[in-house]
């Protein structure tokens, strides 16, 4: 089957045709390290590993590029606060440069958690300012950006000069707001976007960079154009990011890479937002949460699964027993793959409705479905004594390409995973399948009898659409 994903630019599901044959580049939006992540960060970045992840395994080789914004209006906002306040907790006074690299390891923490795949490249923006500067350069030549008009040193996009302008996100240009990032008195057009911000001051001098313009620093849109640009091409597959990002900051990395003279992103793919409980998080509600919160609760086994289990598109909302419920489901696979380690053949390949799935507009519900259908039937033929390791196979490929075997424990002791619990799973499943028969064949007396029985032991059953799951009381 062809894989096929969901293009915002053209509102469709379309068949993913590589741009070089046998590789695929991905572009997606990475942290601007003005502050510690959110579970919002990490779950962009999980998506997007579980599509290279996916890419890679129909045989692309794959090139993944993550950006990392290390200047910026907030990280000089937040650096200035620091020393303005003396905060002692987030914030201690500290320069711009240094908070950026701060949090920018606290990302990267973040993300080897959770087990997601250094991307090929993660270019910083500091690091490359003069492929900025050559862009501009380009955009002036071509008619289609303009020193400001106040000799602030600011350079802005003409954005009425690019008919296109809006094509990503379906506006019209007397639709849109006016950009709010820079003073409009230089613009010639309220909704202009800057390219480059003239040196103001009071700003930080290490925060200036000499061009053609006056000394300043680049906007956050031309950043992530230039270093696409760089590292994959004029042309390349997919640009991936949050669905907040759409605009402004991908319609105008669009604009400007294209009014250059670059095709840009064949395909764009946005990853749903997360909620609390129904709301939009929020510092100043305090219905935050983050990825060091989870992992005060949870293993990052469990952490992964919840931030990945949902499609790509959706909303995933958090709630108070999230955690717990995909703790129950994942180590149900754990503990499936632990009774049939020997025997596993960790070459085998996925089951063709999985692949299916997957191929799909990256279908991750219907590919745990699959996978958790698996799971039952080798408990099932486990409980009638047969070789359930062809099952078992099948289940580690699934729970490998979506990178959860790494953060499984098979051996030893860990929370809630150990041989114990193996060992407890296995005669659960054993007496759910008992019952599951009893029900089938209408035998209420003995079904009701294993219910109470595992009641006794403090084990509650609940029954669900996907069939019976366990926990204890």
């Amino acid at each position: 089957m062809t894989m096929r994903f969901y293009d915002t630019a053209t509102a469709t599901i379309r068949d993913f045709e590589p741009v070089r044959p046998g590789e695929a580049s991905l572009y997606y939006c990475g942290a601007t390290v003005q502050g510690a992540p959110h579970i919002g960060h990490v779950r962009s970045a999980l998506v997007f590993d579980q599509l290279s992840r996916w890419l890679t395994y129909r045989g692309l080789k794959v090139t993944t590029v993550r950006n990392v914004t290390d200047i910026d209006d907030k990280i000089l906002a937040n650096s200035n606060r620091s020393f303005e306040e003396g905060f002692e907790g987030e914030f201690p006074g500290e320069e711009w440069w240094a908070l950026a690299y701060r949090f920018e390891k606290v990302f990267a923490q973040a993300y080897e958690s959770l087990g997601i795949t250094p991307p090929t490249y993660e270019p910083r923006a500091t690091g490359h300012i003069p492929e900025m500067h050559a862009l501009i350069q380009r955009l002036i030549d071509e008619g289609h950006a303009y020193p400001a008009l106040d000799d602030s040193g600011d350079v802005y996009f003409d954005v009425k000069s690019w008919p296109q302008y809006g094509a990503l996100t379906h506006q019209k240009l007397d639709e849109l707001k006016d950009a709010e990032d820079a003073d409009p008195r230089g613009k010639r057009d309220p909704r202009d976007f800057a390219l480059w911000k003239g040196y103001k001051v009071g700003e930080p001098e290490t925060a200036a960079w000499d061009s053609p313009w006056g000394r300043g620093r680049p906007g956050w849109h031309l950043e992530c154009s230039a270093m696409a640009g760089k590292y994959l091409g004029a042309r390349f597959d997919i640009h991936g990011g949050g669905l907040d990002l759409r605009f402004p900051h991908h319609e105008n990395e669009l604009a400007q890479s294209t009014a250059a003279g670059d095709n840009f992103a064949n395909f764009w793919l946005h990853n749903g937002l997360v909620t609390f409980e129904g709301e939009k998080m929020s510092k100043s509600i305090g219905n935050t949460v983050s990825p060091a919160d989870m992992l005060q609760t949870a293993r990052p086994l469990v952490v992964r699964y919840y931030l990945g289990q949902a499609h790509y598109r959706s909303v995933l909302d958090y709630r108070p027993t999230s955690l717990e419920e995909a703790k129950v489901a994942v180590e149900r696979i754990e503990a499936f793959i632990a009774q049939n380690l020997e025997g596993i053949n960790q070459r085998a390949e996925v089951p063709g409705e999985f692949a299916a799935a997957m191929d799909d507009d990256l279908n991750i519900p219907r590919a745990l479905a699959v996978l958790h259908e698996k799971v039952r039937e080798g408990n099932a033929e486990r409980a009638q004594g047969a070789d359930a390791t062809g099952i078992a196979s099948q289940v580690f490929a699934m729970a490998k390409v979506l990178g959860l075997t790494q953060l499984m424990s098979f051996a030893g002791s860990s929370a809630s995973s150990d041989a114990e619990h193996a060992a407890l799973d296995s005669l659960i499943q054993t007496m759910l399948v008992q019952r599951t028969d009893a029900r089938a064949r209408k035998d209420w007396a003995t079904a009701d009898q294993i219910r109470d029985a595992l009641a006794e032991a403090g084990i509650t059953i609940k029954d669900g659409v996907e069939g019976s799951s366990w926990s204890i009381s």
